[in-house]
């Protein structure tokens, strides 16, 4: 049976696309905690500071190794197996992916020496700028990879040029394609979901150090302050979201309909809190509010809301019950991750926290809920889309290569596949490694540097045996 290349291409660019987004939001999430651990060391001169300043840029470092590897692999399939798309928009994606470059990249590069091999090298002060540099260099590159995206999503500030097979998009208006209309809300969307995937993991390893009474004063502070960017984020997050979803209402009306399951126009539409998509009686089967949607998108229970009856077949998505249970499966993570850091911060104000021993449980495995979160929002953006790549302008069917042939990308799916999961098994070790380990005392962080440890991980020169030091 011939395979659909189309279908294997789409596979193989989100199976790429989903791994690498594990890395980056801890990166810059991550990056935000050692500037607030090395800014309170700087204050204070508490050492404890410097100490998980120092532990947490090991943990940085790994991240952010794996993130660089996994990010090069998805700009070698636009031309492989994207290169229509790629020529319909290489003028667009082309200015964004310089600026990276330009703005991010090497403001990361620059830093990222100083920041891993240079703390018993330079003064305190510098190595906390190279820290700053690094943080906002990741920064930035998510800025450009949003934009980019972004702008398949709400095209603006172009023109095309050309006609049939050899059209494509041409920048009049570098700003207006920067800030084209789902941009901003995008770009906050996806940096508070990257801060809350490092506040939760910083959450998660020194709740498991207090189980196991280790790391015991460390432990209290780091959680403090990854409690805070938690609660904030996490209640942030929800007004950023409503001002997200009320963007797609106005611009993109068939993906909205799609992730709230709603086929039919009419005023006073209900929101689901859950359910299954009934596509072939288009009916969602789940609980609801009664003009919910309506009040959530205009601010009253009796506005219409254009459903999936508005869109001819071919320019609506066809996966409704997909989309509409990635998009659920996002918001009630959201409602998760705020209901534990406000549980976490009430116990904590009642000075019953560290003590709470069954909540320090779900802390440790509620890291996964940001990762999941963010890959479901993802997926849900980007099917709700469908069937078009730019939206508007050019369809997914038209933008894959017909060049190569489905048992290729089938082979090269396999290989990624196989390569990925060992990158993955690598990146779990290594993890794991340095937090059974946990932090350094200030002697040790003082004798050795970073190069080496980071040599002795890479070459297995970790016993494992309490104490010693890696």
């Amino acid at each position: 049976m011939e395979l659909n290349t189309e279908i294997l291409a789409r596979i193989q660019f989100a199976f790429s696309v989903s791994f690498h987004y594990i890395f980056p939001p801890l990166s810059i999430g991550l990056g935000l905690l050692m500037v607030f651990f090395e800014a309170a060391y700087l204050r204070s001169k508490n050492i404890q500071y410097h100490q998980l300043a120092h532990f947490w840029t090991k943990i940085f470092a790994v991240t952010f190794g794996i993130g660089v590897v996994t990010g090069i692999v998805m700009e070698f399939e636009f031309g492989t197996n994207w290169a229509a798309y790629s020529r319909f928009v290489g003028d667009v994606f082309g200015s964004a992916l310089a600026a990276e470059g330009i703005f991010a990249f090497a403001l990361e590069s620059g830093f990222l020496g100083i920041l891993l091999f240079g703390w018993n090298r330079v003064k305190p002060w510098v190595h906390f700028v190279s820290t700053l540099g690094v943080f906002f260099g990741s920064m930035f590159s998510a800025v450009w990879i949003v934009v980019a995206n972004s702008w398949q999503q709400t095209p603006a500030g172009f023109k095309i040029v050309g006609e049939g097979f050899h059209a494509r998009a041409e920048i009049t208006d570098f700003w207006a394609m920067v800030f084209n209309p789902s941009s901003v809300e995008r770009l906050l969307h996806v940096w508070v979901g990257a801060f809350l995937s490092g506040a939760f993991l910083v959450l998660s390893v020194h709740s498991y150090y207090l189980i196991k009474n280790r790391h015991i004063e460390l432990s209290k502070i780091a959680i403090k302050i990854a409690l805070i960017i938690a609660t904030i984020g996490s209640l942030s997050q929800l007004f950023i979201g409503h001002l997200s979803a009320e963007g797609v209402a106005k611009i993109q009306p068939a993906k909205l309909a799609a992730f709230e399951g709603h086929f039919i126009s009419e005023k006073s539409a209900d929101l689901y809190l859950f359910g299954w998509v009934d596509q072939e009686n288009q009916r969602v089967l789940g609980p609801k509010i009664p003009g919910g949607l309506s009040f959530l998108i205009h601010g009253n229970f009796d506005s219409k809301i254009t459903g999936l009856d508005k869109f001819g077949p071919g320019d609506k998505p066809t996966q409704i019950n997909a989309i509409f249970q990635f998009y659920h499966l996002m918001v009630g993570l959201g409602m998760i991750m705020i209901g534990l850091s406000l549980l976490g911060s009430y116990f904590y104000f009642k000075g019953r926290l560290f003590q709470t021993q069954w909540l320090l449980k779900i802390f440790v495995i509620a890291s996964i809920a940001p990762q999941l979160a963010n890959q479901f929002g993802w997926f849900a953006a980007e099917m709700g889309r469908q069937p078009w790549v730019v939206y508007g302008l050019l369809k997914t069917s038209n933008a894959f290569s017909e060049s190569v042939t489905s048992h290729q990308i089938l082979f090269s799916i396999i290989l990624f596949f196989i390569v990925y999961a060992f990158l993955f098994v690598l990146f779990i070790y290594m993890m794991n490694k340095k937090i059974q380990h946990g932090p350094d005392d200030e002697s040790n962080i003082e004798s050795r540097p970073m190069t080496q440890e980071i040599a002795n991980l890479i070459s297995g020169e970790i016993k494992g045996r309490a104490g010693e030091e890696v």
